[in-house]
């Protein structure tokens, strides 16, 4: 019987992590959507700069832990953040720091969900009969491919991307190099928007963010994913010619 509170005790302390992220995401949606978007960065334009001119390395510093808070929190804003970094950086290192932040902060929340959840469903799914044992097989097999995929198509939500590996059997390290490789192509698209930020601003416009999804990016992109799905594509031929 004193097991019992003891066990329920236990899983609510796995579960804290997960649970305060929650929390402060919807907190974050609610008093920070007025302040983590393009407008305050256009009228806080000279601060910021003038800030980094003054101060380079506290500056990237703050900016990389800033990004890795709006990203493990899931706070509203990360396109705002990946602008922001080219703007205040250039595209290169711009980039670089982008990467950085969201790789870490992807790996937070990555780590919170797998304490909190992951181990015990991971069992189920494990345990479980037919379609959705063999769809958690076929992600067991194919986990690079897959964890690119997810990285490299723009349609699937980054936050999906951190928790769902998380549910899975996906080791840690794999999820970082998986996280920080699969985002760069979408992180230079946009850090080099944000490095054009300046003249967009004296021209009173708004920035193009539907950019990635112009042909010349687009098309390089899914030429990406499609070589990141060519393993699953060749083991699902191989296995049609094994019947």
């Amino acid at each position: 019987m004193t097991d019992m509170p003891d066990r329920e005790q236990n899983a609510f302390i796995k579960r804290l992590p997960i649970i305060i992220i929650a929390l402060v995401a919807i907190l974050g949606a609610y008093f920070l959507r007025d302040y983590l978007t393009f407008d305050a960065l256009r009228d806080n334009r000279e601060t910021l700069l003038a800030f980094r001119d003054n101060n380079y390395v506290l500056t990237v510093a703050l900016f990389i832990l800033a990004y890795i808070v709006i990203v493990a929190f899931s706070l509203p804003g990360a396109t705002v953040a990946t602008l922001t970094g080219g703007f205040l950086f250039a595209t290169f290192p711009g980039a670089l720091y982008n990467v950085t932040g969201a790789t870490i902060g992807a790996t937070a929340i990555f780590l919170a969900a797998r304490w909190g959840f992951g181990e015990k469903l991971g069992a189920k799914l494990e345990g479980s009969d037919g379609i959705v044992k063999k769809i958690k097989d076929g992600i067991d097999e194919n986990q690079w491919s897959m964890l690119f995929l997810i990285r490299l198509v723009p349609a699937v939500p980054f936050f999906m991307a951190n928790l769902v590996p998380s549910f899975l059997d996906v080791p840690l390290r794999r999820f970082v190099i998986s996280t920080f490789l699969g985002i760069i192509p979408g992180a230079v698209v946009y850090t080099s928007v944000g490095a054009g930020l300046g003249e967009v601003f004296e021209r009173g416009e708004t920035p193009n963010l539907g950019i990635i999804f112009e042909p010349a990016i687009l098309f390089p992109i899914l030429g990406l994913c499609l070589l990141a799905a060519l393993p699953i594509l060749l083991k699902a031929v191989r296995g049609k010619k094994g019947l």
